[in-house]
């Protein structure tokens, strides 16, 4: 009898230490939640008041608490391309797509390298942020860029094109004109331009017509 109240009293002497750490897991869990949350806003207010060097040590801080936080490795990618740290810039968006593969942390990329005239690497970059992501038509028009030095010029055309298709404005349309002016298709350039002609029509404010003025007896 003496012993099986041992058992007992060891039993739950060992519930409620599992309960207690149990609680202290979550509360610690939820402090390092809370003072990321912080870390996060200090990183983004001071990048928007281009303090730069306070939001760098806010990220840095972030991945000392998170190491693998890709979102903390593409924002210090962002920061350090600011700064023209292109090596640096590279180093982050890498490890930030190695964590966790997103169009955005490889179009970043993909511009770091375009930047750096890595084009090689650019195209890849790009065509990868695309094949997760291709419904921007910014994506098309930077590989776009990228096909037109590699001398792909097909190929770029016809990002270009997808970009249209995706953003019909005055800006792609413009993009798409020069391309074709500048590989001899003349009557596509034509018709492109008369879309970019409509588009400034419709712009234009309508003339307001005023009520003919009639004097009442």
């Amino acid at each position: 009898m003496y012993e099986l109240l041992i058992i007992l009293a060891f039993g739950i002497l060992a519930y409620y230490n599992t309960t207690l750490h149990g609680d202290e897991f979550v509360n610690a869990s939820r402090k390092i939640g809370d003072r990321v949350g912080k870390l996060w806003d200090i990183a983004h207010d001071s990048m928007r008041e281009n303090r730069l060097l306070r939001a760098e040590k806010a990220l840095l801080t972030i991945l000392k608490i998170d190491e693998r936080n890709a979102a903390a490795y593409n924002r210090l990618g962002i920061l350090y391309a600011k700064q023209k740290e292109y090596r640096d810039a590279i180093d982050c968006f890498e490890i930030a797509s190695s964590i966790e593969s997103s169009s955005s942390s490889l179009h970043n990329l993909g511009l770091i390298y375009y930047e750096t005239e890595n084009y090689d690497k650019a195209a890849i970059a790009f065509e990868q942020a695309i094949k997760l992501d291709e419904s921007m038509a910014a994506r098309h028009v930077a590989y776009a860029k990228v096909q037109e030095k590699i001398g792909n010029i097909k190929l770029m055309i016809y990002e270009l094109e997808r970009a249209v298709e995706l953003e019909p404005n005055k800006e792609t349309y413009t993009l798409l004109c020069k391309a074709y002016l500048a590989n001899g298709m003349q009557k596509e350039a034509d018709l492109v331009s008369d879309k970019i002609k409509n588009i400034d029509k419709s712009k234009k404010p309508k003339r307001m017509h005023r009520p003919t003025r009639r004097v009442v007896v």
